[in-house]
This record gives structure tokens, C-alpha cells and sequence, in this order.
């Protein structure tokens, strides 16, 4: 049987411009030509009935070019692997059908189903349940109007009742949480969404392309088993494309001085430093932050292989331009412990690089040293990056490391005008007692009361952890993440009113903490303990709760947020199947389904009825993950373009409030 991919070099081999002299395939000369609608192309490709049959459609007697369709062949890994290709094909992701992930437009879709509801009163990790987090990979000629703007309906604004200063604090006065529809969005509001995440962040693009200043996000770690929520047990092709889809939509949102972390396990770490790097750009990635979660001797149960105590956080820039903050820390007096007795007259002076340098043998010195204190000098030793990325370094390494040798061991050298210690000079001094490096004895710094140095990339969170479970007055057994943790991260990378952005935010961790340090946030949760657990504790926040971080950052409450969800469509058939107890219950949601119009267009409605006998045969969860697949995904909740449709009854105040929000008043 002729291969398909020959035939098509076969029949591009008829244009020379698609071939080098040598015989080699243009492969992005004909890409181009493609999108182009290059019409010697498409003649091509109709002179030949393989060609013609896969790559048009004849529609009322005309044939339609599918030229996306014809640049997936084109650009598939087995057209044509010459050796560089087949080569750089081994590197990388691949998913189950050993197609690069990175090179993949599918889109993972999540749906939770039954048990979703976080238990306050769990108390054990071995209280297991069987939640369901069903997953379905739609392929690039299912997605159509996905990723669209949704209607947002439901829309409350929690906001303190009471009496507040200018920065929304309370006064003193009495007051508590008023709740009322909010009929509009503002730009200093703060933001909660009830659904899909995907669809949900696609959406904030309209308002937040490009202005989200940092983006924590804890998502399902794919371990195999897990104890709250659902449960994140995917495929890892599936995963990867599931973190894949929301990493490509998140990159958008960030401000180009904005920030992503990524907060995983050792069981995807690897898989997610390569996706990532394809997202973001190796380029853009900062550093991997390691986080000790608990103690090493503290083993949560004794049939796993080894103690699981480091959690890992990867971090991306938007842009490979952005520089990491560093620590400032104040300066003290701790490190300069040592004073200089000099003679009245130097051994010997000399000129070195224009200076006029004094020499000091060591018989002539006393060298003092005590506690640090003020006017002391810092003793530092000429090695490693201090040899060519400081200046009194590179001076040692220019003028005076040849002095070794020709000068007795401890020989100080005494150049002037070095450094901002308000000093007459700096003191040099060549190795002694064998040592090979040489030093310096800076005094401190006039010029600032702090000093700048990086972060380290291991941090210990071992005791936040341990108290992590009544933060927010809500217990989220082994999902929940300390405050202190998050405020740490908001600490490096945000200031006072920027955006920060949690898609997977659970119990809320991340917008109490933005809620407390004065940040804007946007946070989007599909699970229905959103208002039993999440809501529940923002409202507490703005109440003036006194866990986590409040006393910390002295937090006295106010303040106000939105809540709002996605309009649902195609959606409440997931919610009836999720809630199905029975095979009648899920025949009758089949029978249901099929005759309304929101199944997908590849559905034939008569072969499944057809075939009912064999529907009744499967398990209760796998008639649950068939009539998930009938519905048309594009339907599962309300695009924008279809806000004014009756057939979808929008109330009016929904109408007000999605229309402000994505900037539509009066249209």
C-alpha cells in the first residue's frame, strides 16, 4: 500500500519551487503557499483524486481547500523526518499517540462529578472516596467557539457594611458584610468565578490581557491519588495537554513584567519544567523554588517508599528581559569586627593602575579583632564572583595578585579612593598561612542603609504548614496552602494594587492573602465548596478574621470582592449526571440529551437508540462518561455573542453585569 505522505511528494515534486536543486523539500515554502492560497498549489493538489478526496470538501459543487488541515500534514513529524528531524522528534513530550505535546491543539476539558464537596469535618487521610474528575480531549476540528467570551451570570458584591477610611479599612464602627447584585464591574474590583477554568481565564482576556502582574496557581498534581475535591489521577499525556491549554491562556494575561509560579510535586516536576520551557521559553525561566512542607522525620504513612517532604514552585517570567528581585536586607554593624593599627610612615609606596598605593609589612601592623561594631572593617576574601564582578576584586586580581611572592605573607596594601564606606582607602592584604586568596576589609557602606542578595531557592515552610488547617476558619485537608507562603511569594513579586491571578483556587488562600496586602485578585474555582468554603472565607476576610497573616500585616477587615459564574448551557447535563444515582436516572439524561440540539453534530441520535441494549449493559460511570461524550462542548455555557438570544433567558441584571464588565454598555 503507497504511503499517503509519498504520494504528496509525488505530486508537490511537479512545482520546482518547492524543491531545492539538490531534491529537498521547502517544507515551510509550501506551508506559506498554503495559508497564502497559492493557486498553483491548490491546482496541484486537485489534479490528484488522494490529494483532492483529503484535502477538499465539495460544498454545492465547489471545492473548499481545507488548508489547515493540509498544514497539520505538512507539518506532521512523519512527513518527511530528514535526520535532523527524526533526531530532534526524540526530544520532548509526547502524548499517547506519540505526537509532541508541545506541537498538539487539542484542548483537555475537566469536569467534576460526583462527592466534590470537601467534608469540613475529614479528619484523616484515609478517608478515602471515589470522586470522579472525569477529563475529555477535544482535537482541533471539535473546538470551534470554546474558547470564546462567556455570558457571567449570579453577580454579588460582598463589600463591609460599616464605616471605612480611604483605603477601605474600618474606622471602629460596627459593621458587617453587606451582599447586593452588582450590576456592573469596576477596575479596582476585586474578582471570584464559579466554572470551567479554561473557559473561565479565556474569558478574562476581553478586560485582563496583559495585566496580570503575578500568577499563582496550585493545580491537581497528578500523584495517583489524592483525598479532597477530586481526584488527580490523569493520564500524564492528558495532564500535561490539560496544563498545556491553561499555561498557553495564562501567558496572555501576564503583564510583561508579570510573573507565573507553578506549584507541583515530584511526580510531574520533570514532565512540567519541559512543557513549561515550551510555553514560556527556557529564556523566561527564573528559578525553581524547593519548599520543605514537612518535617523529614514526620511520615504521613509507612507504606510509601520514601518520606515525601519537598514540594517544588517553577517560575516564569513573561518576558526574558525581566530581572529576579532580590532580598533587601538591612545593613548592621555584625560582620565588621576588625581595626587597622598602621605606622605613621609606610614601607613603600607605589602606582597602581593611577593610584598612589602605600604598603604595610605585616611586622609593622596590629590587627584587632573584636564584636562587630561601628567603624570596624569586613574582612572579605578575593574568590569566586567577587574576583570579576566586583570592583575591589578586579583590582586585586589586576595589580596586586603578581605581588604575591614578591611580598611577604599578610603584606597589606593601603588605595585610595575605593568604595563608599567614607573611608581614605581600602585595605588589601595578600594570602597568608598557605591560604591562595587574598582579601579586603571594606568598611560599611554609606551609601544605603540595606543591602541587596538573591533569593535562595530552598525555603522551609515546615511549621506553617502544620497550622495551615484552621487558617481562614475552614479545614482543606492536603490542598491548602499556608498564607504566610503565599504573602512570601506576593512579597517578591507584587506591590500594592497589582493583579494577582489564582485559576486553581481552591479553599482561597491566594485571594485572602491579595486581599490582606492590598492586591487585586482574580480567582476562578469549578468546585461547588466555592461558596460553602471559598466565599465563605473572603467574607470573613473583609469581616476582619484573625488567622494567617492579619496580625502580621495588622489586617482590621473591609474591602469587597464579585462573585459571578460562567452562564450555563450545555453544563446542567453534567451537573444531572454528576448527581445520578441510578441506570434509570442515567437512560432518561440519555433519552433527555438526545433530543435536544446541544449534542454534537457527529452524534447520529437513530444508531444510539439503536443500540440501547448495549448503553444498558455499561457501568453506571461508564454510561456517565458516555453521555458526557454526546454533548457539543462548545455549548457548555453561554458564549458573549449569544448574551441577547432568548432561547437562553439571560436576566436582565445578568445582561447589565456582563455587558460592564467586558466594556459593552450601551451596545
Amino acid at each position: 500500500m503507497v504511503n499517503f505522505f509519498d504520494i504528496l511528494v509525488e505530486v508537490l515534486k511537479q512545482d520546482t519551487r518547492f524543491f531545492t536543486d539538490d531534491g529537498t523539500l521547502l517544507r515551510n515554502k509550501v506551508y506559506e503557499s498554503a495559508l497564502n492560497m497559492d493557486a498553483g498549489l491548490i491546482g496541484l493538489l486537485l489534479s490528484n483524486a488522494d490529494t483532492k478526496k483529503r484535502f477538499f470538501v465539495e460544498v454545492n459543487g465547489t471545492y473548499v481547500f481545507d488548508k489547515v488541515g493540509f498544514g497539520w500534514v505538512v507539518n506532521n513529524r512523519q512527513f518527511l523526518p530528514d535526520s535532523y528531524t527524526r533526531f530532534k522528534n526524540r526530544i520532548g513530550l509526547t502524548d499517547s499517540r506519540g505526537d509532541l505535546i508541545s506541537a498538539s491543539n487539542d484542548v483537555v476539558l475537566s469536569f467534576p462529578y460526583k462527592d466534590c464537596v470537601l467534608e469540613g469535618g475529614q479528619t484523616k487521610d484515609d478517608q478515602k472516596r471515589d470522586e470522579v474528575f472525569y477529563n475529555v480531549t477535544l482535537a482541533p476540528d471539535e473546538v470551534d467557539r470554546l474558547l470564546y467570551p462567556k455570558v457571567l451570570v449570579g453577580a454579588r458584591r460582598y463589600s463591609y457594611s460599616g464605616a471605612v477610611d480611604l483605603t477601605g479599612k474600618p474606622t471602629g464602627s460596627e459593621g458587617t458584610v453587606s451582599t447586593e447584585t452588582a450590576l456592573d464591574f469596576a477596575d479596582t474590583d476585586n474578582l471570584v468565578i464559579k466554572g470551567n477554568n479554561l473557559l473561565a481565564i479565556a474569558s478574562l482576556l476581553k478586560r485582563f490581557e496583559g495585566k496580570v502582574k503575578c500568577i499563582y496557581i496550585d493545580p491537581p498534581y497528578n500523584t495517583g491519588s489524592d483525598s479532597f475535591g477530586y481526584n488527580d489521577s490523569f493520564n500524564r499525556s492528558t495532564w500535561l495537554l490539560f496544563m498545556k491549554n491553561r499555561l498557553e491562556v495564562a501567558r496572555k494575561l501576564l503583564s510583561r513584567d508579570g510573573v507565573i509560579l507553578i506549584q507541583c510535586s515530584f511526580h510531574q516536576y520533570p514532565y512540567l519544567r519541559v512543557l513549561a520551557d515550551e510555553v514560556f521559553t527556557e529564556a523566561c525561566h527564573q528559578f525553581d523554588m524547593n519548599t520543605l512542607v514537612r518535617h523529614p522525620e514526620r511520615s504521613l504513612t509507612s507504606d510509601k517508599e520514601f518520606n515525601d517532604v519537598v514540594e517544588y514552585t517553577l517560575i516564569y517570567s513573561k518576558s526574558s528581559e525581566y530581572k529576579m528581585p532580590k532580598r533587601e536586607i538591612d545593613k548592621t554593624d555584625d560582620d565588621y569586627q576588625y581595626d587597622f593599627v598602621l605606622p605613621d610612615s609606610p614601607s613603600e609606596v607605589i602606582t597602581l593602575g593611577g593610584k598612589s598605593v602605600k604598603i604595610y609589612l605585616p611586622e609593622t601592623v596590629t590587627i584587632n579583632r573584636s564584636t562587630g561594631h561601628v567603624g570596624g572593617l569586613k574582612s572579605m576574601s578575593v574568590r569566586g564572583s567577587i574576583r570579576e564582578k566586583n570592583s575591589s576584586g578586579r583590582f586585586y586580581v589586576a595589580y596586586l595578585e603578581d605581588k604575591i611572592g614578591q611580598y611577604p605573607e599578610g603584606t597589606l596594601f593601603a588605595v585610595p579612593d575605593m568604595g563608599d564606606d567614607g573611608l581614605d582607602y581600602r585595605l588589601f592584604e595578600l594570602p597568608k598561612n598557605g591560604n591562595k586568596n587574598g582579601f579586603y576589609y571594606p568598611g560599611k557602606p554609606k551609601s544605603s542603609d540595606v543591602t541587596y542578595k538573591p533569593y535562595p531557592n530552598f525555603v522551609d515552610f515546615v511549621q506553617q504548614y502544620n497550622l495551615v488547617n484552621d487558617e481562614g476558619g475552614y479545614s482543606f485537608r492536603n490542598g491548602k496552602k499556608p498564607e504566610e507562603y503565599i504573602r512570601f511569594y506576593l512579597d517578591i513579586f507584587t506591590s500594592a494594587g497589582d493583579i494577582v491571578l489564582d485559576f486553581h483556587l481552591g479553599s482561597g488562600t491566594t485571594a485572602a492573602v491579595a486581599h490582606k496586602m492590598g492586591r487585586r485578585y482574580l480567582g476562578v474555582e469549578q468546585m461547588d465548596y466555592i461558596e460553602t468554603i471559598t466565599v465563605k472565607r473572603l467574607k470573613g476576610v473583609i469581616e476582619g478574621e484573625q488567622t494567617g497573616i492579619s496580625a502580621a500585616v495588622n489586617w482590621k477587615g473591609g474591602g469587597s470582592f464579585v462573585y459571578c459564574e460562567l452562564a450555563n448551557c450545555n453544563l446542567h447535563f453534567v451537573n444531572e449526571i454528576r448527581k445520578a444515582k441510578t441506570d434509570a436516572d442515567l437512560t432518561a439524561l440519555l433519552d433527555h440529551a438526545l433530543s435536544t440540539g446541544f449534542i454534537s453534530s457527529k452524534v447520529n441520535p437513530a444508531e444510539i437508540a439503536g443500540a440501547a441494549a448495549d448503553f444498558e449493559a455499561l457501568s453506571i460511570e461508564d454510561k456517565k462518561r458516555f453521555i458526557l461524550e454526546l454533548l457539543d462542548k462548545n455549548m457548555l455555557y453561554v458564549n458573549l455573542c449569544d448574551l441577547d438570544d432568548e432561547e437562553y433567558a439571560i436576566s436582565n441584571a445578568d445582561k447589565a453585569f456582563t455587558r460592564s464588565f467586558y466594556g459593552l454598555e450601551g451596545k
